[in-house]
């Protein structure tokens, strides 16, 4: 795929009348305002390998400029052909600058009415700091999060002002959540390029004095919804919120609800009926899922004690819950058979950023038409418009955080606060389903013996289920489990035969998990317990083909001669998955080819390795 910038979409975006209907441009989507002025582009950049920016004053941007500066496109990173830089080697602080110009200013919406403006950053890898006209605004540690300052003080109109990031981004530091970035200066094995800085998008926008800040939607059940508000500013005495539901797909006004506050507060908690729901025989039809992807439209107001609005924000929701029962996966109550593929997030020429907007929706539509039904976003805490457009098309994902590579105070705190922190952001995403905060004993290496690491994955898992008591939590996908509520197992055999016997019966389930498993791991350490928990084949596969000119790096677990090779292993593998009586759910490494990747079902510019039907038979087992 060519690498498109979207640097230059209207600056301006007018929200859409419904927010389930948005195209994809939007950063943050379920929590949409008219206007916002997108600063991605072209920007001022420079290296600063021996960090003296600082000492030198680089934090009034040189006037949006630094010596010796080049131009840069926001947001790919300083590594990817899409930037311009295309440095890829090891440089751990950069520059960048910008005019904020008066005319942004304007299109964020500044007026009387929204007389304040915030800076809004999608991802700035890995500690960022920032500064307006060389006055410090703030700073903010964590690859993946979002982050944002109120700069009202700092800028105004009828003025350019300077906007300068310094970014830190060390390769050495194992401490840090990564995912799937090498340390090496060249990459290896499964490990990719480096992100240093700016990946995603970089916004303005005006809001009241007193502004909703964030939305939280939880499905309680089949006919309730709770809401949480939280506030930018607290909202006096009387203060009302107002919330009102339609299903744009049938024109229907689902109802509207009203909350006040007794007293002062930034915090608002209600719970919302769905009174159609109350019908037992037709709830099922506003229910969400990846054949039925239904959304609900809201629009919530924040409202004066003497009626005004004073801030209106469009938001959706998917009225659906997951659980686990029995060792089965549960999507509405019902069992459902994940079939998954791992999807590393990655393009050849613009790296974890995506490529264009509409990558994003062309990634969920290929996963679909390959016949998944989900995705496990391996490593990388995702961008909201992908989540978006699986919300939209329906796509269960695998929430997952990316793993630091090594253990200690440092690390547990670093992978805590982001892991925290992205949950917080996804909680509302009807298409995330289960939430992965480690991977593969990735940072706790020891973790089968090494109870301080055993404690640590544990209370990864236990506050993820206090933040959001909605969904299953894996401890520690693949391998040694201590407080999952889904067991998941790594599996590289490459015989579909063999890899049938491993999960044939209740014979070969308990030698999974009272032996040693794939890769001589045991699946349960500490004092993990088998409680009946669903069963999943989370990683297996990773069968290397490579149509066309071959990469003499390229890696895999086992290799295909030629196209109908790969696609009768493949049939094999899943075939041996079918015929299992107790695995829920599967997940195939993966989905495209990655630098010297070379397993995926997809080339690494998302063309189909053999025709597409091939493949989707080959995994669903029927034509």
């Amino acid at each position: 795929m060519a690498s498109e910038t979207p640097s230059s979409p209207t600056p301006v975006s007018t929200a859409p009348p419904r927010a389930s209907r948005q195209d994809g441009t939007y950063p943050r989507p379920q929590l949409v305002r008219e206007q916002w002025t997108n600063l991605d582009g072209t920007w001022s950049f420079r290296h600063d390998d021996a960090s003296a920016g600082l000492m030198n004053e680089w934090t009034d941007g040189w006037a949006a400029g630094f010596p010796d500066a080049r131009d840069i496109v926001v947001p790919f990173p300083p590594e990817s052909v899409a930037s311009g830089v295309d440095e890829p080697g090891f440089h751990p602080v950069v520059w960048y600058s910008r005019t904020i110009t008066s005319d942004d200013l304007d299109s964020a919406g500044l007026s009387a009415d929204s007389p304040r403006v915030l800076l809004h950053f999608g991802a700035v890898d890995y500690r960022a700091s920032v500064w307006i006209d060389g006055a410090f605004v703030g700073e903010h540690e964590g690859g993946h999060t979002p982050f944002s300052f109120d700069v009202t003080h700092l800028v105004s109109t009828g003025d350019d002002h300077t906007l300068v990031v310094r970014a830190e981004d060390d390769p050495h530091d194992l401490t840090q959540p990564r995912g799937k970035q090498d340390w090496h200066e060249d990459a290896h094995a499964i490990w990719y390029r480096r992100t240093t800085g700016i990946w995603q998008t970089v916004w303005l926008e005006a809001v009241p004095e007193t502004s909703i800040r964030t939305l939280r939607w939880v499905p309680l059940d089949h006919a309730r919804i709770e809401l949480g508000v939280r506030l930018r500013g607290a909202a006096a005495a009387g203060s009302r919120i107002r919330v009102s539901l339609w299903w744009d797909e049938r024109g229907e006004h689902l109802g509207t609800v009203e909350s006040t506050l007794p007293v002062a507060a930034d915090v608002f908690d209600l719970v919302i009926p769905v009174v159609r729901q109350t019908n037992g025989q037709a709830e099922d039809e506003l229910h969400w899922s990846p054949e039925r992807p239904r959304l609900i439209d809201a629009t919530v107001a924040l409202v004066t004690p003497t009626g005004e609005e004073v801030d209106v924000v469009a938001s959706y929701l998917g009225m659906r819950t997951v659980g686990i029962d029995a060792g089965v996966f549960l999507l509405n109550g019902l069992p459902y058979d994940v079939r998954s593929v791992l999807n590393q997030g990655y393009w050849p020429d613009s790296h974890i950023a995506a490529p264009s907007y509409d990558a994003h929706r062309r990634e969920v539509e290929l996963i679909k038409e390959l016949g998944f039904t989900a995705a496990r976003v391996h490593q990388k805490i995702e961008d909201p418009r992908f989540l978006y457009w699986a919300d939209r098309l329906g796509l269960l994902v695998w929430g997952e955080a990316p793993g630091a590579y090594a253990f200690s105070p440092t690390a547990v705190q670093r992978l805590m606060r982001e892991w925290m922190d992205a949950v917080e952001r996804d909680v509302s995403h009807p298409s995330i389903v289960t939430w992965v905060p480690a991977n593969e004993s990735w940072g706790v290496q020891h973790i089968a013996t090494n109870r301080a690491q055993q404690a640590y994955a544990r209370s990864l898992a236990d506050v993820t289920r206090a933040l959001d008591p909605s969904r299953p939590v894996i401890s520690n996908d693949g391998w040694e489990h201590v407080g999952s509520d889904i067991l998941t197992v790594h599996d590289y055999e490459g015989d579909g035969e063999a890899l049938g016997r491993t999960y044939a019966d209740d014979d070969a389930r308990a030698r999974l998990l009272y032996g040693r498993g794939p890769a001589g791991r045991r699946i349960l350490v500490g004092d993990a317990e088998d409680r009946g928990q669903p069963i999943m084949l989370t990683e297996f596969g990773g069968v290397t083909y490579q149509p066309g000119a071959r990469r003499e790096d390229a890696w895999g677990y086992t290799a295909a001669e030629s196209g109908d090779d790969w696609i009768a292993r493949i049939g094999a593998l899943y075939d041996g998955i079918r015929a299992s009586s107790f695995l829920a759910g599967s997940c195939y490494t993966q989905l495209t080819d990655t630098m010297q990747e070379t397993n995926g079902l997809l080339t690494a510019e998302r063309e189909p390795k053999v025709p597409i039907e091939q493949i989707r038979r080959a995994i669903t087992g029927r034509d």
